[in-house]
């Protein structure tokens, strides 16, 4: 591997799978294809997410390189804070339905699950070789019309899927960013025991 491709692992304080302490959102893509065998693996991932009602409200509008002009239109959707994707091979638009298909009564939950499935490509395409990154600077109103989205449909966020580029082909203040360490709330500010107030780890060490 190259000496500036970057491996930002958490350094967490308890024990966890290290495909959860390797992913990380990296920005350089390397513009190699990635196999049709590993894409879809990806997308097996998220099909295979757990929803409410099994409802599976996520869509996924996959652009590969294989069709440049196609990938083209999803590009253009991006915002100039999200130029690096454009070396990606693979852009995917995440949707999701807004209503259960049988009751036709509203989802609560659609991106609760959307965000769920998301997360599983996340962890199947590290565990492919491949890096992700998940972006919300991108014109919305411009991707319903570019991607012809139903009105049954939120759009959700744009996917960059590839392989690991190196930090040189980064503009500077994105090198700076992609080398900075990761950082996460600590467990006391995030979990808490039957209230608001205490903290589950002062509880149970108690």
């Amino acid at each position: 591997m190259e000496k500036s491709v970057i491996d930002n692992h958490a350094v967490n304080d308890y024990p966890i799978h290290d495909l959860l302490r390797k992913r990380w959102s990296a920005r350089a893509f390397s513009t190699r294809k990635v196999e049709k065998t590993k894409l879809f693996s990806i997308l097996e991932a998220a099909r295979w997410t757990p929803s409410s009602r099994n409802e599976q409200p996520w869509r996924y509008i996959v652009f590969t390189s294989n069709n440049p002009s196609k990938l083209s239109e999803a590009q253009s959707v991006l915002l100039e804070s999200n130029s690096f994707a454009k070396q990606a091979p693979i852009l995917i638009c995440a949707i999701t339905k807004k209503s259960y298909t049988e009751s036709q009564d509203p989802n609560r939950l659609y991106f609760h699950d959307l965000g769920a499935a998301n997360e599983n490509m996340f962890l199947e395409s590290f565990n492919q070789g491949l890096i992700m990154h998940e972006m919300g600077g991108f014109n919305v109103s411009l991707a319903k019309e570019v991607f012809k989205i139903p009105d049954e449909f939120e759009v959700g966020i744009m996917i960059a899927i590839g392989y690991q580029g190196t930090n040189d082909s980064l503009p500077e203040k994105l090198k700076i960013k992609n080398t900075k360490p990761r950082q996460r709330k600590p467990l006391s500010q995030i979990a808490f025991s039957e209230d608001l107030e205490h903290g589950l780890q002062d509880t149970i060490d108690q």
